[in-house]
């Protein structure tokens, strides 16, 4: 096989969710598909009450099941990248390769599947007019937001089929491979042209346009809402969000692009190819930053060079990072005020002067920390060491500290932060589970040593950046050291500041318990 096709189909693998150390979630993927199938098939007698009832838990039920949905798109970006960098190794197909397509190709469509149910669980809602709506057992507050929820998942699917459209670039060996029958995974002939005709069905074309106009008539009204419902925020930042609803938006709103791309109508190799010729691939275009999102805007502090420079100098090895980026949809995720928690691990001089700079846990990080890459965070794409420059995308950012902190105990933190380099995200927001980490179950593992408070949510132990950030306002064993609050570095009782924000009482002696 050719290295262009080679390489296409390995990323294409990585398009269809095949990570080898990602585990699908089938309970969880179960328990979505029997609160849909509850809502959109309850009975007309239900009384809105009733309905809204039901609506709420399937919202609850969505997020994981986007968020499994977007954690492979970020791991496939991120690999898919690293992978067209080196184009000059090409090798022949193995039979890994192909072990690998199937798997993929199997938790794509069961993913799929759990999707579609979704975007198709209220699709009946959308041309009901308002004299019919008490009849169904609904409100107009209802109807927005049973189609709202809908539309999310049917961009989602978009969204994958397009990644796809942009790895594998219509080459016919490819779509070969992919459409052949394997009994051993139970994949049946022409799974991937069921999937095409499907994304180039007419009929669901048009409703999707059809769901937009309404999302967009009715956005006031779900936005006022949202306010105090974190499922809808969730649902209408992730639609605000979706690379194929940006395109709709940005080129031709309401229309078929189909000069460009063909978003909403067929995608082909030709309108992929012609696109190449002018200069940008698809996979750039769409899927050009880390998450597979289009970012509405950026932080307050990004790019701002002086105060990069000022917070790196006071920061320390071990150091926490907390940060709230309103504008991302990860914050619609965890609840409280800060959305984000990261470690600082420091310079090659301040590990030196800790005596671990050769520890076998940080010598294959040497280079990174080398080229300036001292933030060990976990994003959707897994655990990560990453510049302080990318992380400063942010409105607003606390560092704590753990001031007794001895030599030893600094260095026991960072050694633990880097050995979860490389670990899935955990979409479940588990603080017991070892093999997937999220934002603050990075500090949670990092400083193991702290009896740090939790909750119990959906019957699993969480831990949040704001428990992190309670810790240092109402305990002794960290303090927050520096604290920009919307764009600007908050210095007068920054520490007050902060609680205010948080509704903590700071003279309480003890955090979250």
């Amino acid at each position: 096989m050719q290295l262009l096709p080679r390489l296409l189909l390995v990323l294409l693998l990585l398009s269809f969710g095949v990570i080898p150390v990602i585990a699908a979630t089938p309970s969880a993927r179960a328990g979505n598909d029997a609160v849909t199938l509850a809502v959109s098939a309850a009975p007309a007698t239900l009384s809105a009450v009733e309905r809204a009832t039901m609506l709420q838990a399937e919202l609850a039920a969505f997020r994981p099941l986007a968020e499994e949905a977007l954690m492979l798109r970020a791991e496939t970006i991120k690999v898919g990248k690293r992978i067209l960098a080196r184009q000059e190794a090409g090798v022949p197909l193995s039979g890994d390769d192909l072990a690998l397509l199937n798997q993929g190709l199997t938790i794509h469509l069961e993913l799929r599947s759990h999707l579609l149910k979704v975007a198709e669980a209220h699709q009946g809602w959308l041309g009901l007019k308002a004299e019919e709506l008490p009849q169904a057992g609904l409100t107009p507050e209802l109807q927005r937001q049973g189609v709202a929820l809908s539309l999310a998942a049917a961009l989602v699917l978009y969204d994958n089929y397009l990644l796809a459209v942009s790895l594998y670039q219509g080459d016919s060996k490819l779509r070969r491979l992919l459409n052949e029958r394997d009994p051993a995974y139970a994949i049946h002939r022409a799974e991937l042209d069921k999937v095409t005709l499907n994304y180039n069905s007419i009929a669901n074309r048009e409703r999707v346009r059809r769901a937009i106009r309404f999302f967009e008539q009715s956005q006031v009204a779900l936005e006022g809402t949202a306010q105090t419902d974190a499922g809808l925020d969730y649902v209408i930042t992730l639609i605000e969000q979706s690379p194929s609803y940006s395109m709709v938006k940005t080129w031709s709103p309401l229309y078929v692009v189909g000069r460009k791309i063909g978003f909403l109508g067929a995608a082909t190799g030709d309108t992929v190819a012609g696109l190449e010729r002018k200069g940008e691939t698809l996979f750039s275009m769409v899927f050009g930053n880390a998450v597979g999102l289009v970012e509405t805007r950026k932080g307050k502090l990004s790019r701002q060079e002086e105060v990069t420079a000022k917070v790196r100098t006071g920061l320390r090895c071990g150091d926490i990072l907390l940060e709230k980026t309103p504008f991302r949809l990860t914050d619609k995720l965890i609840p409280g005020y800060w959305g984000h928690a990261a470690v600082w691990i420091g310079s090659e001089e301040e590990l030196r002067a800790l005596g671990i700079w050769d520890d076998p846990v940080v010598m294959p990080y040497q280079t990174d920390i080398r080229n300036g890459r001292h933030v060990v965070e976990a994003l959707r794409s897994g655990v990560e060491i990453n510049p302080l420059e990318t992380f400063m995308n942010v409105d607003s950012l606390g560092v704590v500290r753990r001031p007794a902190a001895d030599r030893q105990s600094r260095a026991r933190v960072v050694l633990q932060a880097l050995r979860q380099i490389g670990k899935p995200y955990d979409f479940n927001f588990d603080v017991e589970s070892k093999e997937r980490v999220y934002c603050s179950k990075l500090v949670y593992l990092a400083y193991g040593d702290l009896d740090w408070p939790t909750q119990k949510s959906l019957g699993r132990n969480t831990f949040t950046p704001d428990d992190v950030a309670a810790r240092a306002l109402q305990g002794n064993e960290l303090e927050l050291v520096t604290f920009y609050h919307d764009g600007q570095h908050i210095t007068d009782r920054p520490r007050e500041f902060m609680a205010k924000l948080m509704a903590l009482d700071t003279n309480s002696p003890q955090a979250g318990r």
